[in-house]
């Protein structure tokens, strides 16, 4: 908590009794720790950390593909979601 509050890091959590919340934050830092974080990585300064990491999750959150959305990217699942007819 103390490492926190001096990183300027806001702490939260899911709601009681609610494990799916957890399952979700779990599976996102699993990928973010093997795909940015795991292995030799140095950075010069936290400023140049910060900046990859915010990097993956822009990359994650628009063009990276996920299992979920059938090995589609965010950003073409959208499309193909805004390109659906709706029911009369």
């Amino acid at each position: 908590a103390g490492a926190c509050h001096r990183l300027g890091v806001t702490r939260s959590r899911g709601e009681v009794g609610t494990s799916a919340d957890n399952a979700a934050a779990e599976s996102f830092n699993a990928t973010l720790k093997r795909e940015i974080l795991q292995g030799a990585r140095h950075w010069p300064d936290a400023r140049a950390a910060r900046l990859a990491v915010f990097g993956w999750i822009t990359r994650y959150n628009t063009v990276r593909r996920h299992s979920r959305l059938g090995q589609i990217s965010p950003v073409d699942y959208e499309k193909a979601a805004g390109s659906l007819k709706l029911a009369a």
